[in-house]
């Protein structure tokens, strides 16, 4: 192949890296928009008794201010999911009652951010502040009620029950569970906690509204789902959405962030009233505490097996926090399931699962989505198992993992094998470095998936123009993983042409064909085997053209790329086709779409080795060494492949040891700025992080492609957690492996 499975440079790189304004701010910069600033509660529950803006409103510069009574009452998600949304309708734009500090009072509307700050300081809020319920391991069956009213659902099997403070509930059992663990020899049981991660991207929440010349609403936001904006726009502010565009410029990444529709509401409303042009910035600490975050979990785990180590039943209890609102609640914690009972196929499996409201920052989408946090529970549980058995731990998974077969592409058993070679892991010992300082390595396993199976399409529209150049228009979302470029070379390939001659053009509701977002791990594999789709019916439909001008048969002709060749051997170039096929001799412009939806989600597959060094006397960890042998397919890309597995690497070693969060007893997100939560620099992931690619060709994949977006993070916190464990012989189970809860552990032991 020509370009597929070439490191090719990013498309967008060279404009990227020297500040060309690509970014939502930037498509708005020195014009005249309105400042938005959002009220906030400083209460975690509480009823809003009045509101006095009357002083505000009379600061020079001051366009508008809208509370509770302005605003239209219809109930709505903001979750970024196909309709219709499995997330209950259960939020107001602004609402009579407040359920985490931080959630919008009101909205104010200036010329400049100093005058809406200064009107926002005068507003007079009277509150009923109300009890609350901020720990989320007291919320189900309180006698605090989060939700007084029942939200509109669209599935009546998600366990909603607001009397219960249950936004959704699930119990998925696979074999015998109970005949399982009666028969096990070894049965161990424990407790897991994962925490609510942050997203920390750098372009913070952001949107713009103007009304354009034909009177229609117009909205610019860094989001990674431009088409489900628009629908949860048109229902919350009650407006056609044939009246409503949404444009999505480049993204300063999301990470799953900006699959919530966190801020687009309040400049499109503040537009739709004062038919002004208007705008909202995030403030880190805005985008830090008041967005939404990964659920925090508990889980428990219990797990049996022979002697031997052959698995007989694992047993999953899980409770996660949706916070205010519930926005994914179904959907996230049931990838505990659906990417942990695969990976152990043949092992009966139960997992019961409630996801309760909480008075505390909403749960969202994060990278991982729900595998991120039942990976490190099971994994965790599968490594203390052959620590009881005293077997190594590639070698109970080696018994129990999925076998490569028809319906498995993919071979993690052979991830493990590579890794272990590659690792050293046989000669990998504990180290005593002196100074109180040992080194020690871990490892784990993991899935995920590729795509939503029978539910996202993706699509892709592909025009031929007069130039003999393509447009490939697609409405998914590059927020940096570099899908623009993957999907290029995919039209290239297929359309045998240079990628110069491939235009990408995204994501804009008006023009580009329908696509559910960035997410779901679904841009190479779903949206790439739309490409092809399209790519594929050019070809003919260029063939076809070509006939009519060339007065010959389909059949007498064959595409070869930059021209269309006869039998007899006379050509017609792509420019030539391009000119004639668009001018009154031809009256065709060329353009194909191809809509595509996966039956099955394929999993990508990961094992990871690490060697972590401790100093014993501090509790601080570093790591030192991390491998991850990575099953995606075949790379479209292997250069931006590497890049999204040492990222998610990063990533998943802020799970496992910095990034922590603390909710005071007031409901206050303690880590509201950078200076607080701390992500990894380069210097926190270690000196040596190595990818290895483990191909294997996905027959129902575009070129033999799986996903890789979101399996990589999932690995690094269960590893790291028994490479610290192998170092000290103390177990933590609550993320993050923070240095002083790691000190308490040692020293208590």
């Amino acid at each position: 192949m020509k370009y597929v499975n070439k490191e090719i440079k990013k498309v967008d790189g060279i404009g990227l890296i020297t500040g060309k304004p690509f970014y939502t701010d930037d498509m708005v910069a020195n014009q005249e928009y309105l400042i938005i600033k959002l009220l906030r509660s400083p209460h975690a529950h509480a009823k809003i008794k009045s509101i006095d803006t009357t002083v505000a409103k009379k600061v020079p510069g001051v366009e508008a201010i809208y509370t509770y009574e302005d605003v239209p009452q219809t109930m709505f998600t903001l979750a970024g999911q196909s309709y219709p949304e499995p997330s209950p309708y259960d939020r107001k734009i602004l609402d009579e009652y407040v359920r985490y500090v931080g959630d919008p009072v009101a909205i104010v509307a200036a010329v400049d951010e100093r005058t809406a700050q200064k009107a926002m300081n005068l507003i007079k809020v009277e509150y009923e502040v109300l009890e609350a319920v901020v720990d989320y391991e007291k919320a189900l069956d309180s006698h605090i009620l989060v939700h007084r009213d029942k939200a509109h659902i669209n599935y009546n099997n998600i366990g909603y029950d607001n009397t219960r403070n249950l936004a959704s509930s699930y119990l998925q059992e696979k074999g015998d569970v109970d005949k399982g663990l009666k028969e096990s020899e070894v049965i161990i049981e424990n407790t897991y906690y994962t925490q609510p991660q942050i997203h920390a991207m750098m372009e913070t929440y952001r949107s713009a509204a103007y009304f354009d010349v034909y009177g229609r609403l117009t909205v610019i936001s860094s989001t990674q789902i431009p088409f489900h904006v628009r629908r949860h726009l048109a229902r919350a502010l009650e407006y056609p959405s044939s009246r409503i565009r949404v444009m999505k410029p480049k993204l300063g990444g999301g990470f799953g962030g900006k699959q919530t529709s966190v801020c687009e509401i309040y400049p499109a409303f503040v537009t739709l009233k004062t038919g002004k042009p208007s705008k909202i910035v995030y403030t880190r600490k805005e985008t830090q505490a008041y967005s939404n975050t990964r659920h925090a979990m508990r889980l428990t785990v219990k797990i049996g097996s022979d002697r031997e180590g052959n698995i007989k039943a694992i047993d999953i209890n899980v409770l996660s926090n949706t916070g205010a609102y519930g926005e994914h609640a179904p959907t996230v914690t049931a990838l505990v399931v659906y990417k942990t009972f695969p990976l152990y196929e043949k092992i009966p499996m139960r997992c019961k699962a409630n996801i309760v409201y909480s008075n505390t920052t909403v749960g969202g989408a994060f990278r991982g989505y729900g595998a991120t946090q039942g990976t490190f529970a099971v994994e965790s549980a599968v490594n203390e198992l052959a620590h009881k058995l005293g077997l190594d731990p590639t070698e109970v998974r080696m018994k129990n993992l999925v076998n490569q077969s028809e319906t498995v592409s993919g071979d993690i058993k052979k991830c493990i094998e590579i890794g272990k070679k590659s690792f050293g892991w046989e000669n990998r010992k504990v180290l005593d470095m002196g100074n109180g300082k040992v080194r020690a390595s871990g490892m784990a396993v993991t899935m995920q998936g590729s795509g939503i199976a029978n539910v996202d399409t993706g699509s892709a529209t592909v025009k031929l123009h007069d130039s003999g150049d393509f447009t490939v228009m697609l409405g998914v979302t590059d927020m940096g993983q570099g899908c623009d470029t993957v999907l290029s070379q995919m039209a290239a390939e297929v359309l045998e042409v240079p990628l110069e001659k491939i235009i990408v053009n995204t994501a804009d509701t008006d023009t580009s064909p329908y696509d559910p977002g960035a997410y779901a791990s679904s841009g190479t594999y779903v949206t790439g085997n739309a490409v092809v789709i399209a790519c594929e019916k050019m070809k003919k439909e260029i063939i076809k053209s070509a006939a009519k001008l060339m007065n010959k048969s389909e059949d007498e002709l064959e595409y070869k790329g930059e021209y269309v060749e006869a039998q007899d051997g006379t050509r017609l170039t792509l420019k030539e086709i391009g000119v004639r096929s668009v001018s009154f001799e031809g009256q065709n412009q060329i353009i194909t779409t191809g809509t595509w939806g996966g039956k099955t989600s394929p999993p990508p597959f990961i094992a990871s080795f690490v060697e972590v060094e401790v100093d014993t006397l501090t509790g601080e960890t570093n790591v030192v060494d991390f491998l991850s042998v990575v099953d995606c397919g075949i790379p479209i890309n292997p250069a931006l492949a590497r890049v999204q597995v040492e990222g998610g690497i990063a990533q998943g070693i802020g799970l496992a040891l910095t990034e922590e969060i603390t909710i005071d007893e007031k409901g206050r997100l303690l880590q509201d700025t950078l200076m607080q939560y701390k992500i990894p620099s380069r210097k926190d992931i270690g000196g040596n992080v190595k990818v290895i690619f483990s191909n294997s060709n996905e027959p129902t994949g575009p070129f033999g492609a799986k996903s890789i977006g979101e399996v990589v993070i999932n690995t690094a916190a269960p590893a790291i957690a028994d490479a610290v464990y192998n170092a000290t012989k103390a177990r933590v189970r609550s993320l993050p492996i923070t240095s002083e809860k790691l000190f308490w552990e040692i020293t208590l032991k």
